[in-house]
C-alpha cells in the first residue's frame, strides 16, 4: 500500500516535521522519513530544543567546549541549535534542489522567544543567525507580532528566509503577507534579486479550538466545536489567493517572486474527542505546508486520508465565524489572548532549556 503521509504531496502539499535531535539524524531515521515518509522540511522551536538537550548526552560534548569559551548559556544553545540546523539543511538539501528549486527542502531556526515584542533584538538575531547557519535552505522563525512585521518586512529586504511564527488572527495574517510583499518591493527597488527568497507564514490551529470550545459551550453553541480553527484557515486561505493574485504580486512574481506559502502549524490535536488526524486531513490543499509532530505523522500514515479538502465548505467557514460574532464571541480578542499566551509558551520552554544548560555545564565541569 502506498504511502499516506507521502500521498498528500500529490495535492500540492508538503508536510514538514515538527521536530529535530540528533538522534533521528544519528540513526538515519531522519532520512527515511524523507526518503519513505516524503517529508520536505522541518521546524523547530525552543519547546523541541529544551527536550532533545535535556533528555539526551548527545549534547554533552558540544556544552562542554562551549562552556570552556566562557560563553552565555544562550550562546551556548545556539552554537548547539546552529549546529542540528546546519546537518538537517544539508540532509534536506536535494529536496530543495529537486523539482522546482526551493519550492521545498526548508529548515527552520527561532530567534530568541524573549524578543518577540522587540522589533530592533529580532532582526538584529535573524541577521545573526542567517549569517551562523550560512546555507540558503534554512528559515529564520520570526514572531508575527505587531512589532515582528517591521522585522520581518526588512529580514526579507535583505534577502533572509523567513518562517512567520504564532499566527493565530485573519488580520494579522494580511499584515504578514503585506510586510512580505513590502519586503520584497524595497528589494528589488533597491536592484537586488528577488527570485531566491523563500518565506512560510504558520497558521497555528489547535490552540484556537482549545481556547474557543468552552466558550462555544457557555453560549449554547456545542455544534460549532471543533471546527472554529479549520474555518480560520480556510478562511486564510482565501486571503492567500487574493493577496498573491493581486496585480501588487504579480508585478513581482514577473521578477521571480514566490507566494508566502500558508504553513498550518499546531496541528496535533490536543482534545482526546478530537480525531488525532483531523488537523491534517481537513486541510490538504495546493501550495500549502503542514508541519506536524512525530505522533501525528506516525498516525496519518497508520490511518489518514489523503484528499483535497482544503477548499470544500468554504461557505460553511464563513457561516461559522458570522455564528461566532451574533452569539457576542470576539474572535479577534481570543487570537490576541493566544498570541501573548503563546508568546508565554515559548519563554517557559527556553527559560527551562536555559537553566538544563546550566544544570549540565555545571555536572559536567564537575565530572
Amino acid at each position: 500500500m502506498a504511502n499516506r503521509v507521502k500521498q498528500i504531496h500529490e495535492f500540492g502539499q508538503s508536510i514538514w516535521l515538527d521536530f529535530i535531535d540528533r538522534k533521528i539524524m544519528n540513526t538515519g531515521e531522519l532520512q527515511k522519513l524523507i526518503d519513505e515518509d516524503g517529508v520536505r522540511g522541518i521546524t523547530s522551536n525552543p519547546a523541541i530544543f529544551e527536550k532533545a538537550i535535556s533528555s539526551s548526552s548527545d549534547y554533552d560534548e558540544d556544552i562542554k567546549k562551549l562552556a570552556k569559551d566562557a560563553k552565555s548559556n544562550e550562546d551556548i544553545f545556539y552554537g548547539l541549535a546552529v549546529s542540528d540546523i546546519q546537518r538537517a539543511a544539508d540532509l534536506f538539501k536535494p529536496v530543495y534542489e529537486e523539482e522546482v528549486r526551493g519550492a521545498d527542502g526548508y529548515v527552520s531556526l527561532e530567534v530568541s522567544p524573549f524578543l518577540a515584542l522587540d522589533a530592533e533584538g529580532t532582526i538584529k538575531q535573524a541577521r545573526e543567525l542567517w549569517k551562523a547557519v550560512d546555507r540558503e535552505n534554512v528559515m529564520i522563525k520570526i514572531p508575527g507580532t505587531e512589532p515582528g512585521l517591521s522585522a520581518i518586512q526588512t529580514a526579507i529586504s535583505e534577502g533572509i528566509n523567513i518562517n512567520v511564527t504564532l499566527l493565530f488572527g485573519l488580520d494579522r495574517y494580511e499584515a504578514v503577507t503585506d510586510a512580505y510583499i513590502s519586503g520584497l518591493e524595497a528589494r528589488a527597488a533597491a536592484g537586488q534579486p528577488i527570485d531566491g527568497i523563500a518565506s512560510v507564514a504558520s497558521f497555528f490551529l489547535s490552540r484556537i479550538d482549545v481556547m474557543v470550545d468552552p466558550i462555544l459551550d457557555e453560549k449554547g453553541l456545542p455544534e460549532l466545536k471543533a471546527q472554529v480553527a479549520i474555518a480560520s484557515a480556510r478562511k486564510a486561505y482565501e486571503i492567500y489567493k487574493r493577496v498573491f493574485s493581486s496585480e501588487r504580486f504579480a508585478k513581482l512574481k514577473e521578477k521571480g517572486a514566490k507566494p508566502q506559502r500558508l504553513l498550518w502549524a499546531s496541528t496535533s490535536s490536543k482534545n482526546p474527542a478530537i480525531p488525532d488526524t483531523k488537523y491534517v486531513e481537513e486541510l490538504i490543499g495546493p501550495d500549502t505546508v503542514d508541519t506536524i509532530p512525530m505522533e501525528t505523522l506516525v498516525a496519518f500514515r497508520d490511518h489518514g486520508v489523503a484528499e483535497s479538502r482544503l477548499e470544500n465548505d468554504l461557505d460553511k467557514a464563513t457561516s461559522v465565524l458570522d455564528q461566532l460574532k451574533t452569539a457576542g464571541i470576539n474572535i479577534d480578542e481570543i487570537t490576541q489572548k493566544l498570541e501573548d499566551e503563546g508568546i508565554d509558551k515559548f519563554n517557559k520552554p527556553y527559560e527551562k532549556l536555559l537553566a538544563a544548560i546550566e544544570t549540565q555545564k555545571k555536572s559536567l565541569q564537575t565530572a
